[in-house]
């Protein structure tokens, strides 16, 4: 694999992402999500029979099929570019001298897509990090993984705590990824970080929404189990490139907060993903588990939000991989805040994907911090 240093293979990056939107708009690769059609299979399943009438199949259909691009390109870390002897865990060489090649995630093994990805590979004039995603999904608010078969915390938490179930009274449930507070002045009104999918869940989410903990899918209920409500958010649209999905929920008064996270106690400073960091997450369903960044700055990443947003595109993500014996995440595990082994926030958890990774298990997609925090006005607590 040819490594560059940073500044040349964002440059490299960024010719090769024009060059993949040509091609797939050549070759003409469609990208599909799960879509239910009456008298047919979805889109990537096969053939299917719409008629013209059903303007709601027709409109499902055209909200999960995205034309172009097909695929994610981004940067990842040189193999074996390990952190001198004496810098802090969890932290690497790399950065701004450090060794990096382009990476290129797709998402269908159709042949239009592997026929992109082989040009884009020859364009490159060299090999490239190339792996096969699946479907790439927010981990939430689609049921999660049933509370008996969580290894996190399911139950009703006081004081709240990073990693415990949470939503909006109306969603399903996902994860409590942390405490903020307003950046301009400090006051100290506290705030619940999570996603946008998890505390609004829906664009007819208003501000003052119930928040409950914990959420609908592990019994949580307003208004016996309510901890604030809905206060502000990161917008999403259809159609358009988005950074970060991310929300907050303004505490109730009287709610204790525990504001420490398993190994590293609290977490309170931020830093920009380098590439091959070890990370860990604490969250709803997977509890505590540790990774790896594998992929930074990653554009282009699409991610099914269903039937009313449809398929999103995503740019500037972090990709991670597990380092342990199961998936670094799973449903319900949205808004989980991920961290370096020295305690620094890089991410915000809010995707994954169906294959990838050492065991196939799927890759994980973060936020980057500090622009969630940048797009929310606040600073974590």
């Amino acid at each position: 694999m040819t490594m560059m240093d940073l500044a040349q293979a964002r440059c490299l990056k960024e010719q090769l992402l024009g060059f993949a939107r040509e091609l797939a708009d050549r070759y003409g690769a469609v990208t599909a999500y799960d879509v239910v059609v009456p008298g047919g299979a979805g889109l990537d399943g096969g053939a299917r029979d719409v008629a013209a009438s059903d303007s709601a199949a027709v409109r499902r259909a055209s909200l999960d099929a995205v034309r172009a691009p097909t695929l994610s390109l981004g940067l990842t870390p040189a193999p074996g570019d390990a952190a001198p002897v004496d810098a802090a865990p969890g932290v690497r060489a790399s950065g701004a001298d450090g060794a990096y090649a382009v990476a290129v995630r797709y998402r269908l093994g159709v042949p239009a897509a592997r026929a992109v990805v082989r040009r884009i590979a020859a364009e490159a004039g060299a090999d490239v990090d190339v792996r096969r995603t699946g479907r790439i999904r927010t981990l939430g608010p689609r049921p999660p993984v049933a509370s008996a078969r969580a290894l996190g915390e399911t139950g009703r938490a006081r004081p709240l705590r990073p990693g415990v179930s949470i939503a909006n009274a109306a969603v399903t449930a996902g994860t409590l990824g942390g405490f903020v507070v307003d950046a301009a002045d400090g006051a100290p009104v506290r705030y619940a970080l999570s996603n946008w999918h998890v505390l609004a869940g829906s664009p007819q989410a208003a501000a003052g929404d119930v928040v409950v903990q914990p959420g609908p899918a592990d019994g949580g209920a307003a208004p016996r189990d309510r901890v604030g409500a809905l206060a502000r958010w990161a917008p999403l649209a259809p159609g358009e490139h988005h950074r970060v999905d991310a929300a907050l929920a303004l505490l109730d008064d009287g709610v204790e907060v525990d504001a420490t996270y398993p190994q590293v106690g609290r977490v309170s400073v931020t830093a920009p993903a380098r590439g091959g960091e070890r990370v860990a997450k604490v969250g709803r369903t997977t509890s505590l588990t540790h990774g790896r960044v594998s992929a930074i700055e990653l554009d282009d990443v699409l991610v099914g939000y269903g039937d009313e947003l449809g398929v999103l595109g995503f740019d500037g993500q972090i990709e991670v991989e597990s380092t342990g014996g199961g998936p670094f995440s799973r449903g319900g595990d949205s808004g989980s805040l991920v961290f370096r082994e020295d305690g620094a926030a890089l991410g915000l958890l809010f995707a994954g994907s169906e294959t990838g990774g050492p065991d196939g298990s799927g890759l994980t997609y973060l936020n980057p911090i500090d622009a969630v925090l940048d797009a929310l006005g606040v600073t974590l607590m």
